[in-house]
């Protein structure tokens, strides 16, 4: 039974909305075509002899003009809209509804009655349509100035040089500060700064120097070059570098990927020098990389190594890390060379238990004990940090002594011995660029200094968002590859901002740079008169040193953060945790690479489309499947595309939205709404097209066409709309198929067809 609403009963009482203009629209059934090219006549309601109303006769032509076709008596299905927009309700009725007149009779194109049985309520004007605007002409040069501009300088580097009634003096100083940012915070230094800069250094030099010991022997290179390079890069980046609080001096993922990769093709024990030499090589091809990454502008390589792809990958290289502490913590003299966890516990498990030394164990497991503690107490009260800063040195210093006074009785332990005294000496002759390994120190450069050059300047941005202050992502790289460039001369290998050494500086209260120059200063003065104390100083020492650093990068929470947010980006760590674990650090990584580009590949490929429902009483359209008090619209479908239109995705969106339509036109069959007659396209969010897409756009609305239903554009961006003209898609469109809103759009669109 079909039920008739009573006539007595204003539209407004019944929807509870407040008294608008609003236009009461019948639609009777025509002969149409499905989206497939099937006939069918849309499914509103049963017939007065409860059957279905199936046409007869063959299938006419699409029709030339927009109008729809003449209506057939049977059926009769009403909804209302108001004038602004929104959807205030629908019903089915046998036959039409008794006309009734506005309020002060009459007729008139705004309001009264017409002979196609709608009925309209005016006591409101009619929303005003807004043109929507085509976008102003640009040239060929400047559209392509804009977006180089947009590509090689987001930050715009060279506003500071626009400023108005500027001197050329004026100029030419901020010129000169651009590249060299130390003149910028040396013309308002004082001595209050400087105090606060002389204890973080001090504090931060505490730390570098058992850390940098400890790398160097991570990387397989003779302890006193990772003091060497914690005493010339840090001078170069206090000139050269934006940040206040990046701690600069070796880490731990380049130290691991030098002794992994180098060590495999070289020995560092029985070929020293060629080693040391590759070393080296390795640092100047990591700078000569981030230098060329800063000069050119390219910084945004690196933003290809997501978050997820470095969680798992610095996972993966502490445990690796770990492992190699195997070699200190027993006292083992004969270890693996590789650096994957099955040759490394092999190592450990097959090697003569007769040569572990139980002091060397002690000694390690003591240390270790006190690092971690004194990493929890600095954790849990901030203000505390120089327990952890100090507590390095302090073990160097205790276990040195204890070493030193039973020298006779821990004749087992390995200690580091003598190093030479006197700053860094030239390194010019030693760089390796003929022979068979030259490819080795090219690609493992590369690796670290593109991982090294992400650790910096990731902590750099984290440090200057804690401080409300911007780094240049482009400059950080030349600073950091120009102090690589240079260190490699220097008897220096690669060198950034490592996590622990800048949390130190930060929380150590650092304003300028002038903290790693403090820093030099006092690895200097170790260098010129220290180097005899360390002589005793065990490697199992160094070894809990490493390990205390470096289990902070196995990030447990970050992983079940990954979990719970994006399944895709868990898979991505994971591979890339797992990769290096069993495989290889380069093959790991380069796992967890191609599995992110596969995802932007897939996001760019196959973009999210939705249909639009109205939230009653507004002009506002939402997600269906997201808002519950969302309401379809009769008669209309509202899509909405969430993505650029590209030779990547646009034939599955057409699909997708044939698709969409033929899934409402079966929902029309089974539910007895309004017959589908206009498909709305949000394309908002759509920022770009290109000539696959307006193709795409034409083989739509041919297809529409065919199937006679009304395609509506809403809101294209400026370089949609510019090149929708440009291709005279436009130009197939009548007056109503294109809107500034989807409102606009359903209450024009609807007030046609009470036309």
């Amino acid at each position: 039974m079909v039920n008739t609403p009573p006539p007595e009963k204003h539209l407004d009482e019944q929807h509870h909305q407040p008294q608008s203009s609003i236009a009461s629209i019948d639609f009777y059934t025509p002969l149409r075509l499905s989206i497939d090219g099937t006939p069918r006549a849309a499914a509103t309601g049963p017939s007065p002899t409860n059957q279905p109303i199936i046409p007869e006769g063959p299938i006419p032509p699409p029709p030339s003009s927009r109008s729809p076709p003449p209506p057939f008596p049977e059926a009769h299905h009403a909804i209302t809209i108001s004038n602004n927009g929104s959807f205030l309700g629908s019903h089915n009725h046998p036959s039409p509804p008794p006309l009734r007149p506005p309020p002060g009779g009459g007729g008139g194109k705004k309001g009264g009655g017409g002979d196609n049985g709608i009925n309209v309520i005016d006591d409101c004007a009619v929303e005003e349509i807004h043109e929507v605007c085509h976008p102003p002409h640009v040239s060929l040069w400047d559209k392509l100035r804009g977006r180089l501009n947009e590509i090689f300088f987001p930050e715009d580097p060279f506003h500071v040089f626009r400023k108005r009634n500027q001197s050329p003096a004026t100029k030419f100083v901020e010129a000169v500060q651009y590249v060299f940012p130390i003149i910028g915070w040396l013309r308002t230094y004082d001595f209050d700064v400087f105090r606060s800069d002389l204890i973080a250094g001090l504090t931060i030099a505490s730390l570098a120097i058992p850390q940098g010991i400890s790398y160097a022997k991570l990387a397989n290179l003779p302890p006193i070059i990772g003091l060497y390079s914690s005493f010339v890069p840090p001078m170069i980046y206090a000139v050269l570098g934006s940040s206040r609080h990046l701690g600069i001096g070796p880490v731990s993922v380049a130290s691991l990927i030098i002794g992994s990769e180098l060590s495999q093709s070289v020995s560092p024990e029985t070929q020293t020098e060629l080693y040391v030499s590759l070393a080296f090589t390795t640092t100047l091809f990591a700078g000569l990389l981030q230098t060329g990454l800063g000069i050119f502008r390219l910084g945004f390589i690196i933003d290809f190594l997501s978050k997820a792809t470095l969680t798992g990958f610095m996972a993966g290289a502490a445990v690796i890390v770990i492992l190699q502490q195997l070699k200190g913590l027993f006292g083992i003299t004969h270890f693996t060379k590789q650096m994957q966890i099955i040759p490394v516990l092999k190592s450990v498990i097959h090697e003569e238990k007769e040569q572990w030394t139980w002091q060397t164990v002690v000694i390690c497991l003591s240390f270790l004990a006190l690092l971690l503690v004194a990493r929890q107490v600095s954790a849990k009260k901030p203000k505390l940090f120089w327990v952890s800063a100090l507590a390095p040195l302090t073990s160097v210093i205790i276990s040195t002594l204890v070493v030193f006074i039973l020298k006779s009785k821990l004749q087992k332990v390995a200690t580091i011995g003598k190093l030479p005294e006197g700053v860094n000496p030239s390194s010019l002759h030693k760089l390796y660029f003929h022979g068979p390994y030259l490819s080795v120190a090219i690609k493992t450069g590369i690796l670290a200094g593109v991982l090294s050059l992400t650790e910096g300047i990731a902590v750099g941005r984290t440090c200057a968002s804690m401080n409300n202050y911007q780094i240049d992502g482009n400059k950080e790289m030349i600073a950091i590859g120009a102090m690589n460039v240079c260190g490699c001369l220097c008897s220096c290998y690669v060198v950034s901002g490592g996590f622990a050494r800048s949390a130190v500086n930060y929380n150590a209260g650092a304003k300028t740079a002038f903290s790693n120059v403090v820093m030099a200063l006092a690895i200097l003065i170790t260098l010129l008169f220290l180097m005899p104390l360390f002589y005793y100083t065990p490697n199992a020492v160094l070894a809990a040193i490493i390990t205390s650093a470096v289990i902070g990068f196995i990030d447990v929470k970050a992983a079940y953060n990954l979990w719970k947010l994006d399944k895709l980006d868990f898979l991505i760590s994971m591979c890339s945790f797992f990769g290096v674990l069993f495989i290889s650090v380069p093959i790991g990584l380069a796992i967890a690479v191609g599995i992110s580009l596969l995802k932007i590949i897939l996001n760019v490929s196959r973009p999210f489309t939705s249909e639009l429902g109205n939230i009653p009483g507004t002009r506002i359209y939402r997600n269906l499947s997201c808002y519950n008090n969302a309401r379809r619209v009769p008669a209309f479908l509202i899509l909405t595309i969430e993505s650029p239109i590209y030779f990547a995705n646009s034939m599955y969106l057409q699909e997708r939205i044939i698709r969409w339509i033929r899934e409402e036109e079966q929902r029309i069959q089974e539910t007895g709404d309004a017959i589908l007659k206009c498909v709305i396209l949000d394309i908002t969010a759509v920022t770009n097209i290109d000539s696959s897409g307006i193709e795409m756009l034409y083989q739509l609305k041919r297809t529409m066409d065919r199937s006679l239903l009304h395609l509506v554009l809403v809101n294209p961006v400026a370089i949609v709309m510019e090149r929708l003209q440009n291709s005279k898609f436009l130009a197939t469109f009548d007056a109503r198929g294109l809107y500034l809103t989807i409102g606009e759009a359903v209450s024009d669109v609807s007030s046609s067809w009470r036309n």
